[in-house]
């Protein structure tokens, strides 16, 4: 038993050290889209919501996982949403249209970006390593990545780093 124990925590502690704490200048640097159509970059993106703990929800319309999550994440905004704390939804859909039209037919509340680039040009998505959407990830109010990867709004760790970060 103490074995299992030994090797669980040792996955555990390599799992967290193996996390990003910081976007590349690259990443920072990606301009993405505002609802109205404004471009603005990502490091701008976060210095709007510096002081604040900022859950990102990386998503699309068309992403069928996207959308069977937002129950859960909307579960997340009713238990931790205030004012400290701000949930930011990046798109990636293929056309702003859609992108508009995904907000509206599954009342995603909270802060809006369009990746204009793409998944596979996006120098944000190779910056975070992006393999799956959805995919959430916090960022504490100092800026720095607090939880760098999860594919489920119920992960149990990454509501604990939100209840930590509260």
């Amino acid at each position: 038993m103490k074995k299992i124990i030994a090797i669980l925590v040792f996955f555990t502690v390599a799992n967290l050290s193996a996390q990003k704490t910081s976007f590349s200048d690259k990443a920072l640097a990606e301009k993405m889209v505002t609802l109205d159509g404004k471009q603005i970059s990502f490091e701008n993106i976060l210095n709007e919501y510096k002081g604040k703990t900022v859950v990102i929800d990386v998503w699309a319309s068309w992403c069928s996982d996207c959308i069977k999550g937002m129950p859960n994440v909307k579960k997340l905004q009713e238990e931790y949403g205030n004012e400290d704390t701000v949930f930011l939804f990046l798109s990636l859909d293929r056309v702003e249209d859609s992108w508009h039209k995904g907000i509206e037919k599954y009342n995603v509340e909270g802060e809006h970006y369009f990746i204009q680039a793409g998944w596979k040009a996006s120098k944000f998505c190779a910056d975070i390593e992006l393999d799956w959407i959805p995919r959430y990830m916090i960022v504490d109010k100092e800026g720095n990545i607090a939880y760098y990867k999860a594919i489920k709004a119920n992960d149990e760790q990454f509501i604990n780093h939100l209840k930590f970060l509260q």
